[in-house]
């Protein structure tokens, strides 16, 4: 089973011409006209087990229309990055030989958000029925910040900057 191609998928789509692939090389031959920039991340894909679910949670928490979708996936386009939710089977094909964590195994990331208020910003998140993992708290770095997680166990944060000498 092939994986459904998302919005941002890195892999070449099956289209490509053999002399694109040609002019490709020869200007990674010459070098100057190959720039590849690593320092921006464009798409997070999430492996989820119920795209519909999740899907809904996105569209209420995060007030986004999904850009795309289909029986496997659903993508949702953030200011910075599109996120990508893919159901688990698809997944597995997209990552092989790699393997998909289950959600017992716990979280190995977190995904934070920048606000301006994070207690306005878990006000929010409360009245779309969204429940805290732990926060607001502020934190020794600097940080004011709130956790929670989506319904796959993906934990995202929402995080303040204090200015120096403030508490909330």
């Amino acid at each position: 089973m092939t994986p459904p191609r998302l919005p941002f998928d890195h892999r070449p789509p099956s289209s490509v011409s053999r002399s694109h692939d040609r002019t490709l090389t020869k200007r990674a031959e010459r070098g100057a006209e190959v720039s590849v920039s690593l320092k921006s991340v464009a798409a997070i894909t999430l492996f989820v087990e119920d795209p519909q679910r999740s899907k809904s949670f996105y569209q209420d928490v995060f007030d986004l229309p999904a850009i795309y979708e289909d029986e496997d996936a659903a993508a949702f386009r953030f200011e910075n990055m599109i996120l990508n939710l893919l159901k688990i089977p698809a997944a597995r094909d997209l990552i092989e030989p790699g393997a998909v964590a289950s959600r017992e195994a716990g979280s190995g990331f977190q995904l934070t958000i920048g606000v301006d208020d994070v207690d306005a910003a878990c006000s929010q998140l409360a009245a779309r029925g969204v429940s805290l993992l732990n926060g607001p708290m502020d934190r020794e770095w600097g940080m004011r910040t709130a956790s929670f997680t989506d319904p796959d166990g993906h934990i995202w944060e929402v995080a303040q900057e204090l200015s120096e000498g403030q508490d909330s």
